[in-house]
């Protein structure tokens, strides 16, 4: 069995016994994510805090950090990244590395925007939370409920489209879908087109019985939230979620709009194979389920408000009781991964990752040692199978973090 190579837009998660980890964001990078036998959704253990979590962060550290970056940019041929590590009590490392425009040679910084793909996920998964408290909606409630002709849709839950549980086929992995993409980057989409892209495959598996990443799932969520709120998805997402959380660099294009200053994004995933820049993009393909742009300041206090459902004044964004259903994370094929609704448990890292055409990020917390790692980079051409947000956060995190390291694999599917 071979699937189209699409890895477009990724969201971290595990691969499937033919290929690919769906892990970063936006349309997904194609690829089914791995089946995870039985559908057990027993809560992970809570990390006991403890300050010997994470290593101080001495000039020697911070040292051995950028080392690390540098054989990563290295290996992975990847012109610009920028790494915050950030702690309440060991110190903070912010560093950006290399080039954010191969033509010009400007310097890859701090302040830049970037696209964040599948981090897009945990923004409209916790719209649909937002819903859950107010009694809107229920978890458990079926996706038939809400939107009519989806496969098995009078028995696949919302819960199910949260935590990829699904069984629906991932659009982005769609060979047709991929060409009309490549052939013309900056087409609009609209989220029923995709869906026609997936509901014309038959479905993968009964609803709960694997595990299997699909951002078929996330754009049907944020139906769920339009339908519901009476708003679009972009303007609930900055009403209910971006302004209480502060987050004033972080938005929901509509189109290819892209803040500036931005860097720009090279890609193979293109027509014929070769790289070109994907700043200009549109993302509407990836919508609810990949098309956000935001910062590392920003990314950096979105980790520990998804990772813990409080807003950064103290108030809560997402109800204890329902943020303990998002991080239920039941167990992946990948040994020390799990994935709950619509966020990951790696080693004890919490959060998400993101790919998309020409950028990758990577934006985790560990609630042990209450520290926070965002990367945000300028590619997202594979290296020898693995993506170059995983390679950086695998080799930052045996540093910082040796008894927690972020090693989560990732294959494209195979065409």
């Amino acid at each position: 069995m071979t699937r189209p190579y699409v890895r477009l837009c990724r969201a971290a998660v595990v691969a499937s016994a033919v290929g690919a980890l769906v892990l970063p964001a936006l349309g997904g990078t194609a690829g089914a994510a791995a089946p995870v036998a039985g559908a057990g959704y027993a809560a992970a253990p809570s990390p006991t805090p403890s300050g010997d979590e994470v290593r101080d962060l001495t000039p020697q550290v911070k040292q051995r950090i950028d080392q690390a970056v540098r054989r990563v940019m290295k290996q992975a041929n990847v012109p610009g990244v920028t790494v915050g590590v950030w702690t309440p009590d060991k110190g903070e490392h912010v560093r950006s590395f290399g080039v954010a425009d191969k033509d010009t040679g400007r310097k890859m910084t701090p302040d830049l925007f970037m696209r964040i793909g599948s981090e897009t996920k945990t923004f409209t998964v916790t719209a649909v939370l937002e819903l859950v408290d107010e009694k809107k909606i229920g978890l458990d409630d079926t996706i038939g409920k809400y939107i009519d002709g989806v496969p098995n849709g009078d028995r696949i839950t919302l819960r199910q489209l949260a935590g990829m549980r699904s069984g629906l086929f991932n659009y982005s992995e769609d060979e047709d879908f991929f060409k009309a993409l490549t052939s013309d980057p900056n087409r609009p989409f609209t989220p029923q087109q995709l869906l026609d892209y997936s509901f014309k495959h038959p479905v993968q598996f009964q609803p709960g019985a694997e595990f299997s990443y699909s951002n078929t799932n996330l754009i049907l969520l944020g139906l769920v939230v339009e339908k519901i709120s009476g708003q679009t998805l972009a303007d609930y997402i900055q009403d209910h979620i971006l302004d209480p959380a502060g987050l004033e660099d972080t938005s929901f294009p509509t189109g290819n709009e892209f803040p500036r200053p931005h860097a720009q994004g090279y890609t193979n995933q293109t027509a014929t194979g070769a790289v070109e820049d994907s700043a200009d993009w549109d993302p509407s393909w990836g919508w609810a389920a990949g098309a956000m742009i935001s910062t590392l300041d920003d990314m950096r206090v979105w980790a520990r408000t998804v990772a813990t459902g409080q807003l950064p004044d103290g108030e809560r964004l997402i109800s204890p009781a329902t943020q303990k259903q998002r991080l239920t994370t039941p167990p992946t094929p990948i040994p020390g991964a799990g994935y709950g609704l619509g966020i990951f448990d790696v080693q004890g890292w919490i959060g998400h990752n993101g790919s998309l055409p020409g950028y990758e990020s990577l934006t985790i917390y560990l609630p042990s040692a209450q520290a926070t790692l965002v990367v945000l980079l300028n590619t997202d051409i594979n290296y020898k199978n693995e993506e170059p947000s995983t390679l950086f956060g695998d080799a930052i995190t045996k540093i910082i973090s040796p008894d927690h390291v972020f090693n989560l694999p990732s294959q494209p599917a195979a065409r």
